[in-house]
C-alpha cells in the first residue's frame, strides 16, 4: 500500500504541516479538514487512493502540527486564503475537492475564487448552506447568537474541552459504530490545544453567525457551476442529518447521493464503503486511468 509522507512548508512565514500520498503529476485531491480535527482524519483514506491520485491534506494554521501565528486571519475567509496559497505554493492548478465539516465552507470559498480549478466535489457531511435543513445540534449554537459578542464567545468557550471533543467525534452514531471511532481523535487533538488555540476555536465557531449571510454565495456557486459531485453521507449526525444531504440536490440535481449506515466521521466507521465510492467516482471524472506502479515501471 502506498505510504503517506509528512512534510512542512513555509507559507507567508507560517510553518505548515501537511500529509501527501501519491505520485507528483497524478490528478490531485485536496483534503481540507474539519473541526476539532486536522489532516489526521485522512490518514486511512490517503493510502487507499494513492495508486491513482495525489492526495494533499494540510493542517490549517492553529490546528494539528501547523504553527499558530498571532497575526493570521482565523476565519472561514482567512482559511480559504490559506488554502489558495497552499495549492499555489505546491504548483497545483486543478483538483478534486473533498468537503467535510468546517472544510466545506472553507473549500467552497476556495472554489468560488477560481471555479475552473475544481474538477469535482466530494461532499461528506459538510457544513451545508441551507438554513432549513440543519440538524438540531445547530440550534444550540444559534441560541448563543442572541447574546452580546463577548458573552457569546464566553458561552462557546465552554464547548472547547476534552469531553466535548469526545462528543463531537462520537456525535450521534449507534454504539456499535462508536466502538470503531478511536479515542486517539479526541485525545490527540485535545493534547494539541493551547490557550491561544482555544481562542482560535472560539473565534471560528462564533464566525458561523456571519457565515450564515454567506450561504447564498455558496448556493449560487453550486447552481451556476454544477461541478461533478458525489454526496456521501452518514445520516447519524445531529448537526447534519439525512435532510442536510438531500438539500444539496436543490442546486446539484445531477449529483450522486449515497447514504451510508454511519455518522459524521465516515472515514472512521465506513472507510471501505467510502473508498469504493471514491474510486468509482474519481475514476470517471478525475483520473489519468494509469496506476502509479505502471508509471514507475515505464520511467
Amino acid at each position: 500500500m502506498p505510504l503517506i509522507t509528512h512534510r512542512y512548508v513555509t507559507i507567508k512565514g507560517i510553518d505548515i504541516f501537511y500529509r501527501e500520498a501519491g505520485r507528483e503529476g497524478a490528478p490531485v485531491v485536496l483534503l481540507p479538514h474539519g473541526y476539532p480535527c486536522s489532516s489526521y482524519e485522512f490518514r486511512n483514506l490517503m493510502p487507499r487512493l494513492a495508486d491513482r491520485w495525489r492526495l494533499l491534506a494540510p493542517d490549517f494554521p492553529g490546528a494539528g502540527y501547523s504553527a499558530t501565528p498571532d497575526d493570521f486571519d482565523y476565519s472561514f475567509d482567512g482559511y480559504a486564503e490559506f488554502l489558495d496559497d497552499f495549492v499555489r505554493m505546491l504548483g497545483v492548478e486543478r483538483f478534486a475537492l473533498f468537503l467535510h465539516d468546517f472544510g466545506s465552507p472553507i473549500g467552497a470559498r476556495l472554489a468560488i475564487k477560481a471555479p475552473e480549478r475544481v474538477v469535482a466535489l466530494v461532499i461528506q457531511n459538510g457544513d451545508i448552506p441551507y438554513e432549513d435543513a440543519l440538524g438540531p445540534k445547530y440550534a444550540e449554537i444559534e441560541k448563543t447568537w442572541r447574546l452580546p459578542r463577548s458573552e457569546m464567545k464566553k458561552a462557546l468557550a465552554e464547548a472547547v474541552k476534552e469531553e466535548i471533543f469526545k462528543e463531537e467525534f462520537l456525535n450521534d452514531v449507534r454504539s456499535e459504530l462508536a466502538e470503531r471511532i478511536p479515542p486517539d481523535l479526541w485525545k490527540l487533538h485535545w493534547s494539541l490545544m493551547t490557550p491561544r488555540r482555544k481562542e482560535v476555536a472560539v473565534e471560528l465557531i462564533a464566525g458561523l453567525k456571519e457565515n450564515r449571510a454567506w450561504f447564498p454565495q455558496h448556493r449560487n456557486y453550486l447552481a451556476k457551476h454544477r461541478p461533478p459531485t458525489m454526496i456521501v453521507w452518514g445520516p447519524q449526525d445531529r448537526y447534519m442529518p439525512e435532510r442536510s444531504a438531500r438539500a444539496y440536490l436543490r442546486d446539484l440535481p445531477d449529483a450522486e447521493l449515497h447514504l451510508l449506515d454511519g455518522g459524521h466521521w465516515l472515514l472512521e466507521t465506513n472507510l471501505d464503503e467510502v473508498v469504493s465510492l471514491f474510486r468509482d467516482f474519481l475514476g470517471r471524472v478525475h483520473s489519468s486511468n494509469e496506476p502509479a506502479f505502471l508509471v514507475a515501471r515505464r520511467t
